[in-house]
């Protein structure tokens, strides 16, 4: 038999070997075998030990400008096959990572642009150093350096599909903390009503405002605001080519701009004070200084107490004025142009963004017409009629009639953006012109994006006395404002403008449905942190 032969070639000279002996040759092999296995451990502990790969990988010394180090960071969206087995360093966010046997997998994030990076047990990799890349906690920012390598199949989860980071050296720049308050893809999901990859994981508004900097990191969010800065660009590119001189008006006033309740008081030294409104008595007192055409970007601060989606206490104002020469339209005109190229340049410019905002935001193309498109208030208001709405030729319109509106205008001349001229006088301002023609009109306008107000504006009075019998006739204590009113003594030139929500632009442009998207720190009536 096979077990006798086996015996034979062991010891054929004797007998088969008793039970004592068989576990006595049981023994000794195990004492071998143990023997071996801790000769081998001792073996894998010294190369453990060793670490030859101590120095590609760690924690910084924290950067305090000890040194100049000459290398070239380069950004994670040039990161294409024109590079492909170049050695290059790249800084970034640790987005998400994976380890798995001998291999890390993470993607690095610079603002809105990834990338895959594959870190591999190697001659030159340890495994201590797969060990440390894989404890680095998200969002830490980290140094990589690493080859360029051409993918084997398109990337669908980066922005760099096309290729990935072979890397060789990790060190972490600043570490975050291993708890964050919401995953940066919780937040990146679509606002989907469907959920198409039925996970129902959102991050609510109130947990990304009271952790606003880590919502800001959002490949949308990171889009947002620099569509809204694209906006601000493009307002003062425009109004620059047309001669309007850049100016900075005070926020802090002596009195109520706008002549309302709706301000925020507070004690200047040992008098009362107020946050501007509005640049508008200063846009005028320029204009009365003889500079012609003006615009200013600056804070407005209204103390309304409205908690709606397009109502903020603080926000942004594009506001511009300008002298004319026999109408006002000729302002309406220039306003008109500049939305124009404001949507252009947006459409034409920021093309990669949009796509960006509405991959979490979905939301129709903005759609405008050239020239713009311009109604009188009281076509707006045969059109609600029309659909079934009661107003008078005086009464002014509420939100909800504004979108109805839009619907309307939209429907009719494919426009999500209109002028309407000629509102009537009793709901302007005091300083609103009156209408020639009709005392209960006035030379005035609102301009509407998806059937909401972003700019008001009209011609101003420039004659002295009938400015001041106007703030008569609104009740408004004239000492209040009396270096206003005294900078029209001396003759000034006609002129109108108006005063533009930039927030508000950005949200309706691109479709969103709260200012507090737009807005990267809102203040609202219930919020003033962080």
């Amino acid at each position: 038999m096979a077990g006798e032969t086996a015996v034979d070639e062991v010891n054929p000279s004797s007998a088969p070997l008793s039970k004592k002996a068989l576990k006595k040759q049981a023994k000794d092999e195990e004492k071998a075998m143990k023997k071996q296995k801790a000769k081998q451990a001792e073996v894998d502990s010294k190369q453990e030990e060793e670490d030859y790969s101590k120095d590609s990988y760690g924690k910084m010394i924290m950067i305090q400008s000890q040194e100049k180090i000459i290398r070239n960071l380069v950004p994670v969206k040039s990161l294409e096959k024109d590079l492909e087995e170049e050695k290059v360093w790249v800084r970034g966010r640790l987005h998400t990572s994976r380890a798995k046997g001998k291999q890390c997998f993470f993607v690095l994030r610079q603002r809105k642009h990834t990338i895959q990076c594959l870190l591999s047990v190697s001659e030159t990799t340890s495994k201590q150093m797969i060990k440390f890349v894989a404890s680095i906690t998200r969002e830490s920012v980290i140094d990589v350096e690493g080859f360029i390598k051409a993918s084997p199949q398109k990337i669908e989860s980066c922005s760099q599909k096309n290729v990935e980071m072979h890397v060789t050296k990790v060190f972490v720049v600043s570490a975050g903390e291993a708890r964050l308050p919401f995953q940066i893809e919780d937040a990146s999901r679509p606002e989907n009503e469907n959920d198409p990859e039925g996970l129902n994981i959102h991050v609510n508004q109130d947990t990304r405002l009271d952790n606003r900097v880590i919502d800001l990191r959002t490949s949308a969010n990171q889009a947002i605001f620099a569509v809204q800065a694209g906006i601000v660009a493009l307002f003062r590119e425009y109004l620059i080519a047309n001669d309007f001189q850049d100016i900075q008006a005070p926020k802090i006033i002596s009195a109520a701009s706008e002549g309302g309740a709706n301000v925020f008081e507070f004690k200047y030294h040992e008098n009362p004070a107020y946050l501007a409104q509005s640049p508008q008595f200063y846009k005028q007192m320029a204009i009365n200084g003889d500079f012609d055409r003006v615009f200013t970007i600056g804070p407005v601060f209204r103390a309304e107490n409205s908690n709606t989606h397009r109502h903020l206490c603080e926000f942004t104002g594009l506001d511009l004025e300008m002298a004319f020469n026999y109408h006002y339209h000729e302002v309406v005109d220039v306003i008109g142009e500049m939305f124009v190229q404001i949507f252009k340049g947006l459409r034409d410019r920021y093309a990669d963004e949009i796509s960006a905002i509405n991959k979490q935001y979905p939301a129709e193309p903005f759609q405008f017409l050239e020239p713009s498109l311009r109604l009188n208030y009281s076509d707006g208001l045969a059109l609600l009629r029309e659909a079934g709405v009661e107003l008078g030729d005086e009464d002014d319109l509420s939100t909800t009639d504004e979108k109805l509106l839009g619907k309307l205008v939209k429907a009719k001349y494919e426009t999500d953006f209109y002028i309407l001229d000629k509102f009537p006088l009793k709901i302007r301002p005091f300083y609103t012109m009156p209408d020639p023609f009709n005392p209960k009109l006035s030379n005035s306008y609102d301009m509407f994006m998806r059937g909401e107000e972003i700019i008001s504006g009209s011609q101003r009075i420039h004659d002295f006395e009938f400015l001041q019998k106007r703030a008569i006739e609104h009740g408004i204590d004239l000492e209040k404002i009396r270096s206003y009113l005294d900078s029209f003594r001396y003759g000034t030139f006609p002129h109108a403008g108006g005063g533009i929500g930039l927030e508000r632009v950005a949200m309706l442009y691109l479709g969103l449905n709260n200012i507090r998207k737009t807005s990267m720190f809102p203040r609202d009536p219930k919020r003033l942190a962080p």
